[in-house]
């Protein structure tokens, strides 16, 4: 079991290749469409990941792994051939979103707690049925005047232990995400603070998987970037958000661990990717580094695709060209001017 988990996971951390987080919710996925002037439809919502999945120079060279929800992984393209298998040919390993949202945790902090482990070991034997290989748990620790609170950090890192424990069991590999959000209220907090949240919640998120028993060697850790609050007066440059995220991750995230995938967080595409190319340009990280972006990703393929099959062409451009910047970035050779140039 711990060999083959292992071996999921260093496939999903390939070198130069990350992961497309195509997990939004129906909620999230018509919020998306609505800024487009689109419906949410099932249909439309089956077009948009057909364009994405069918992208084949994207999915063959930049992309190890998609992240689905459970509509999704069981979905089928217009003409029959379902998305699994679409995902095979280009050998990309199908993985699911298995928690129920954040939802308000009592108390007076503004604090979300995330659901969705009642059921969960019945589920992932019929994910790992379908041929889903890993999983995806996103715990929201929000920055505030009075939080995060000692008792939602523990709280979170508490769920996501068992998450990944019930993963591990059904022989699926655990990503374990962490988020510590910008965009909160007020969303003023420093990149400093951030830096202290995050290595205070990794800190216990370490603590309680190793309680649990997870295998270390059998997960991977999608966590945020180090930044300041979305509306904070800090600007700090690429350099130093990559200096300092790197400096959280080295204290706090065992080496045992096979990779580590970002999530973009409110980021531009292109910030995205500038500091995700930033931090693989510094030495001495005992693991590798990649993407694990939806929106980063999607943005400009979603406004091309616009809901018309006929752009699924231009569309699909546009993705792999977000997806082999982002590639280079995996190996820390991004640069701006390669970006515009193509």
């Amino acid at each position: 079991m711990t060999k083959s988990l292992n071996a999921i996971a260093q496939k999903l951390m390939t070198t130069g290749m990350g992961i497309l987080a195509a997990d939004e919710s129906e909620g999230t996925i018509g919020k998306r469409f609505a800024k487009i002037n689109l419906p949410n439809t099932l249909d439309l919502r089956r077009d948009y990941r057909e364009m994405l999945f069918g992208a084949t120079e994207a999915m063959k060279n930049y992309v190890s792994g998609v992240i689905l929800t459970e509509e999704t992984l069981k979905q089928s393209a217009a003409d029959g051939t379902p998305f699994r298998a679409i995902l095979a040919d280009a050998d990309v390993i199908p993985g699911i979103k298995v928690d129920r949202g954040a939802f308000p945790m009592p108390g007076e902090a503004g604090e979300k707690i995330t659901e969705g482990l009642d059921g969960l070991r019945q589920r992932l034997e019929h994910y790992a049925e379908l041929g889903a290989g890993f999983a995806k748990w996103r715990a929201v620790i929000t920055i505030n005047d009075i939080a995060p609170t000692r008792n939602n950090i523990r709280a979170n890192a508490h769920v996501l232990a068992r998450y990944a424990m019930l993963c591990q069991e059904a022989g699926i590999v655990p990503i374990v995400e962490p988020e510590v959000v910008g965009d909160g209220e007020p969303g003023n907090h420093s990149m400093e603070r951030c830096a202290q949240v995050t290595g205070d919640v990794l800190e216990n998120v370490f603590k309680e998987l190793r309680l649990a028993g997870v295998d270390l060697a059998g997960m991977l850790l999608k966590p945020n970037m180090v930044l300041p609050g979305l509306n904070s007066r800090d600007r700090p440059t690429v350099e130093e958000v990559a200096r300092r995220t790197v400096d959280v991750l080295k204290e706090h995230v065992p080496a045992a661990v096979p990779g580590i995938a970002f999530l973009s967080g409110g980021q531009t595409d292109e910030e995205a990717t500038a500091h995700l190319s930033a931090m693989n340009r510094l030495a001495g990280k005992p693991w590798p580094m990649t993407f694990s972006y939806g929106r980063a990703l999607q943005n400009v393929a979603l406004r091309t695709w616009a809901g018309r099959r006929e752009n699924f062409t231009a569309a699909r451009q546009a993705f792999a060209h977000r997806a082999h910047m982002n590639s280079l970035a995996a190996i820390g050779e991004w640069t701006n001017d390669l970006d515009r140039a193509a």
